[in-house]
């Protein structure tokens, strides 16, 4: 019970990590508590080696997590755009 509550709370809160300082979530527990789709590739400001993204929409905004493929799969970065980068698209 206590681990979706932790969740829900680094979801609300800012990024106060340092850049190359982990999360405190892993991709195990992300895939399991978050709806998401898997990228093919991360986006450019989110990309670097030993990385993977996935994607969640939620209050008009697209939010892409980055993990590292190393050890328990930390969560490593994440930054969110405005979904109306969207439009257009599914006209």
């Amino acid at each position: 019970m206590l681990r979706p509550v932790l969740l829900a709370l680094s979801l609300a809160t800012p990024c106060l990590a340092a850049p190359e300082d982990p999360i405190p979530l892993t991709y195990a527990d992300f895939e399991a508590a978050v709806p998401h789709i898997d990228l093919a590739v991360c986006p450019e400001p989110l990309a670097a080696p030993g990385r993977f993204c996935r994607m969640t929409s939620h209050a008009d905004q697209l939010n892409v997590f980055a993990f590292s493929e190393e050890g328990d799969q930390p969560l490593v970065a994440f930054r969110s755009w405005s979904a109306d980068l969207l439009v257009g698209l599914m006209d």
